[in-house]
């Protein structure tokens, strides 16, 4: 069943399927899709977010209380992470973001036939959900959603997690939506940086300590994992701890309790553990500087958050929401950012992430004399990416090379899609299967006129 209230989608969604041998049902509302629930009885259910009356998070929820073994992909044009999150949460099968490109929705229904199958085998009657798989919760890139597939997951869960990242990626807010999506959210979020203090420090900032433990300290004093409650205790890189501390961390996630600096009496926490790292954190494993059964410990999910660098896509969206956010915090009427100014952004490699555009966007509003951005407003840091190898002529490539180097990095960023890889070049699906063609063959076709 799909479930749109735009006709030319319902149109096209019905015909696909038609031609792939599914009977096929269409409703223009959500209203109108649980009218004819009972009747068709769907194996899937494909629904818009958006529409007029009746939300299809709410179209979500219904069928899951009356059809729990429909499975509901869930697609809408105004994605963001509370929309994912809230689908994946509700039960959806997975999360499309529009236009949706038809060859990913054909292997994902064929991923979902596959696992109705498997789940029909083992007599699993529970539909289960979404597969494993920000900074601001702002993002559309197939990495971003994947991201907040997995808050979605983990927040209904007390599982630890390491979350990896590069400096300004938002690391700590990811760990906060976590927290804010779980049914834990009205207990307290504590973040500690573990490099801004010294290990003495850092035992009684989080374990606490007793009267006379050390020189100033007069009275008992809580930690932070006592002052957590239920809640959640960010540890922000912890590859940079000492292993003396690490091992009393593993004593408070294996055994939930831990002793203050100076205290004889355990204590015990149901503090949720979520901790972040720049580090290369397999690398200190092996060096010795960090526990190996520390690191399983926190390592049950890992979530990665790519490198602005790495999902160019996100940055125009990025950079309207924070140069909205700088000119509220200004009280300063500039809200344009004209083409040249957002083909320098997203031209630039980012190696501060997002916490870099943020101050960029910032000064450039500040400096802005109207309401628009302009170049002189922006002061970038130099890429600290790894130089590229030189070619013939000083690093210089030919017309072709770059064409070419450029298809593969976009073929990089939709993962092998080739038909969006396609739309993103601006050329058709043949011309670009005979672009590959050529490159495989070893003659690297011009590029036309």
């Amino acid at each position: 069943m799909i479930v749109d209230d735009e006709p030319a989608t319902l149109a096209a969604f019905e015909f696909h399927f038609r031609r792939a041998d599914f009977e096929v049902r269409t409703a223009s509302s959500a209203e109108s899709a649980l009218g004819q629930l009972h009747d068709f009885r769907p194996d899937v259910l494909v629904t818009d977010v958006h529409m007029g009356g009746m939300t299809g998070l709410e179209l979500l929820a219904k069928v899951n209380q009356a059809m729990p073994d429909t499975d509901v992909i869930v697609m809408t044009g105004q994605e963001d992470m509370g929309t994912t999150i809230g689908a994946i949460r509700g039960g959806a099968y997975d999360f499309l973001a529009k236009p949706v490109d038809l060859e990913q929705l054909d292997l994902l229904v064929a991923r979902c036939m596959r696992d109705r199958a498997a789940r029909s085998r083992a007599k699993a009657g529970d539909a289960a959900a979404a597969e494993d798989t920000l900074r601001y919760g702002v993002g559309r890139s197939p990495q971003m959603i994947e991201i907040y597939k997995l808050i979605g997951m983990l927040s209904g869960t007390r599982a630890p997690v390491l979350i990896r990242g590069e400096t300004g990626t938002g690391k700590e807010l990811v760990a906060r939506a976590i927290h804010e999506y779980s049914p834990w959210a009205d207990e307290p979020f504590v973040a500690i940086n573990c490099t801004a203090l010294a290990e003495s420090l850092l035992e009684s900032e989080l374990f606490g300590h007793v009267k006379g433990a050390f020189t100033g300290a007069v009275a008992d004093r809580r930690g932070k994992f006592e002052l957590a409650g239920s809640g959640t205790i960010f540890l922000d890189e912890i590859g940079d701890t000492s292993p003396a501390f690490q091992a009393k961390l593993l004593r408070v996630i294996q055994e939930k309790e831990f002793h203050p600096v100076g205290g004889e009496r355990a204590r015990k926490t149901q503090a949720r553990v979520l901790a972040a790292t720049h580090r290369p954190i397999e690398e200190l494993v092996r060096q010795g500087r960090f526990r190996e059964d520390l690191y399983f410990r926190l390592r049950v999910v890992e979530i990665r958050i790519p490198p602005l660098r790495e999902r160019r896509d996100d940055i125009p969206v990025l950079a309207e929401h924070l140069l909205a956010r700088a000119a509220r915090e200004l009280k300063k009427d500039v809200r344009v950012i004209p083409p040249r100014v957002m083909q320098m952004l997203q031209e630039h490699d980012w190696p501060g992430n997002v916490r870099e555009m943020e101050n960029a966007i910032m000064r450039a509003a500040v400096m802005a004399r109207g309401s628009a951005l302009s170049p002189e407003g922006f002061s970038l840091a130099p890429s600290l990416a790894p130089a590229a190898e030189e070619e013939e002529g000083d690093g210089l490539v030919t017309l072709a090379q770059a064409q070419q180097r450029h298809v593969e990095r976009v073929l990089n960023h939709t993962r092998g899609n080739k038909s969006r890889a396609a739309r993103i070049l601006g050329i058709s699906r043949p011309r670009l299967d005979r672009l590959l063609a050529a490159y495989q063959s070893g003659t690297v076709e011009e590029i036309d006129a």
